[in-house]
């Protein structure tokens, strides 16, 4: 006999079993599913649907569902080839379309493809929105952006699980007819990593899918980039923070694994763009090939990426004639010890960020031969003054005897610089003690046409959160310190859900230590927020039905009892508890 051991994330859900009875009962997250798709293709086959799913109270876009199976019920998706979908009949999820009462939305399940797409391209101001689950909704439009003809599709409810929201643009196909309904079963794929492993997607990180992605068995996935410099104009945003999704081809996924910031620059010089276009086209060649004899193949594990090149949030390299300036921000002291108590005593490799402040940055292209070759890319009709860097790598190779202070040259699309061992030494104690440094790149005796490499501390910090608005005040939150939570704070009531999403702190006293304590009391701020939780069970449908999803409650803590005084602001979001449906579960392919 073999007994098994689930934690309670593995075995929090309930379903109605036949050997209870019909009463509910714990199952595992495996056995959940195959219960649910079981019941699901009852229901097709019969052909019928509940009575109660064909109109619906709806409140901010979020669709309620009064009865529904679990909260935890994982998706089922899956993707096809282009030629399998020719094939057979394709199945879109429902509408939303609103009655012309405030809150009050109808489902449209019946609508055929050919009608949709007529009424998309008549260019109605209204894009078309599905319902991919209760709580996550895909808002489709037919946008010219750039002069390009696109598919611009947009989620809607990936906030509630903490994950920012996803915008597609896909080119057109010449005459296409089919709605891109892969780029649906992907967004359920995201919202279902964030809600239940709490796996976020960020800038630069990225998403893989199975072959047959897109009609293409080469289309990997996605590379996700804020926007920077590109034009916004003429497209359906979401509220922030969005990032943008960029089709990626499997032979370019090492570089997205290991090194995105060569791949987003490298689809920048590809469609003349910087630094990188925000529209994705199918069927392309891909970038780059086999990795070969890059000097990445030196810092980075290709085969089975147990290491890569460290990265300092905000560090960033500023290129310029006769003059290469390496800028830190002091917050980021400790992480920087930390990659300098790993790194070999000979080399100090880090990746650089996207250097903002810069006109230009290198990039690195790959020939037809496998070569690499270095380029740099700018933006338009500006001159270039500053050129940012990818990356820099300092060796401690270079002899006393060879007549050199130390070497400085790009290489593909960094910055190498050789020096000796003794002043290896002394950069990396300046580093320890967050000290300036400069290397003096020349010939023996000193000449005239030296260069010079300077490692700055800069007070400033790298801005983030940008566009973040505060829910109570209207205030930016741009730069403010903030922690996601993941710990399935949530509470139930009445078929709703309140969820705890997310913390940030507004400083007051600038304690030198205030950002190195908030574990001080992360007790504290949770007990509040389940407070905050508890209170407001009772209110969830009210709220909801109002359109109050997303809530913050700001609370001062008093610097004489936790180190330091701060505002907290806490941010909540009210969805429906139940999630995977008959409609939500439904094979969209």
């Amino acid at each position: 006999m073999f007994f098994f051991v689930f934690c309670v994330v593995c075995c929090d859900l309930r379903f109605k079993l036949t050997h209870l009875g019909g009463k509910e009962g714990r199952v595992c997250v495996t056995c959940h599913s195959t219960l649910m798709n079981r019941d699901y293709n009852d229901v097709i086959s019969s052909g019928t649907l509940p009575k109660d799913q064909k109109k619906v109270w709806f409140a901010d876009n979020l669709l309620p569902q009064s009865e529904s199976r679990s909260a935890n019920s994982s998706p089922i998706y899956r993707s096809v080839s282009h030629t399998e979908r020719a094939d057979a009949m394709i199945d879109l999820p429902p509408i939303l379309t609103s009655t012309g009462v405030k809150g009050d939305y109808t489902l449209e399940e019946k609508r055929t493809e050919s009608s949709l797409l007529e009424e998309l391209e008549r260019g109605l101001a209204a894009p078309l929105v599905f319902v991919l689950n209760a709580n996550l909704l895909a808002v489709v439009k037919i946008v010219s952006y750039v002069n390009r003809r696109c598919w611009c599709v947009m989620s809607k409810g990936m906030h509630a699980v903490g994950q920012p929201e996803v915008v597609i643009l896909l080119q057109c196909l010449p005459e296409e007819k089919r709605f891109p309904t892969d780029i649906f079963n992907h967004f359920i794929q995201i919202y279902w990593d964030a809600q239940t492993a709490g796996k976020l997607l960020n800038h630069l990180s990225h998403s893989l899918v199975s072959r047959g992605f897109l009609g293409n068995n080469e289309h990997a996935g996605f590379l996700y980039v804020h926007p920077t410099f590109q034009s916004l104009e003429g497209l359906p945003l979401p509220a922030p923070p969005f990032l943008f999704g960029l089709l990626m081809l499997r032979a370019e996924a090492p570089w997205a694994k290991t090194f995105p910031l060569r791949l987003m620059l490298r689809l920048g010089a590809e469609y003349r763009f910087y630094p990188c276009p925000l529209f994705s086209v199918r069927f392309r060649e891909p970038l780059f090939g086999p990795v070969n004899n890059s000097i990445m193949r030196l810092l980075v594990d290709f085969r089975f990426y147990r290491y890569t090149l460290p990265t300092v949030p905000g560090l960033v390299v500023d290129l310029e004639a006769r003059s290469t300036c390496i800028r830190i921000p002091k917050t980021r002291h400790p992480e920087l010890l930390k990659v300098l108590n790993k790194s070999n005593e000979k080399v100090l490799a880090l990746g650089a960020c996207f250097n903002e402040q810069a006109d230009s940055h290198l990039i690195c292209v790959q020939t037809a031969d496998g070569q690499y070759q270095t380029q740099a890319i700018s933006i338009h009709s500006q001159p270039r003054r500053v050129t940012g860097s990818c990356f820099f790598v300092f060796s401690g190779a270079l002899k006393p005897s060879s007549g050199y202070l130390a070497k400085s040259s790009i290489v593909e699309d960094g910055l190498m610089v050789q020096v000796t061992m003794e002043a290896m030494a002394d950069l990396r104690r300046s580093l320890r003690d967050m000290k300036d440094f400069t290397v003096t790149c020349g010939k023996l005796p000193p000449a005239e046409r030296q260069e010079y490499v300077h490692i700055q501390w800069q007070d400033e910090e790298p801005r983030f959160n940008k566009g973040i608005i505060s829910p109570i005040d209207g205030k930016s939150m741009e730069s403010l310190t903030n922690i996601k939570t993941h710990q399935r704070l949530e509470y139930r009531a009445n078929g709703k859900l309140i969820r705890w999403t997310e913390v940030f702190y507004l400083l007051k006293d600038q304690h030198p230590n205030a950002l190195n304590n908030h574990t001080s009391h992360n007790r504290l701020t949770e007990r509040l927020a389940r407070a905050f939780c508890l209170a407001l069970c009772q209110s969830l449908c009210l709220l909801k039905e109002d359109g109050m999803t997303k809530l913050a409650l700001r609370v001062t803590l008093d610097g004489q009892k936790i180190i330091f005084y701060t505002y907290n602001i806490f941010i909540f979001h009210i969805f429906i508890g139940f999630y995977w449906g008959c409609q939500a579960i439904k094979n969209f392919n």
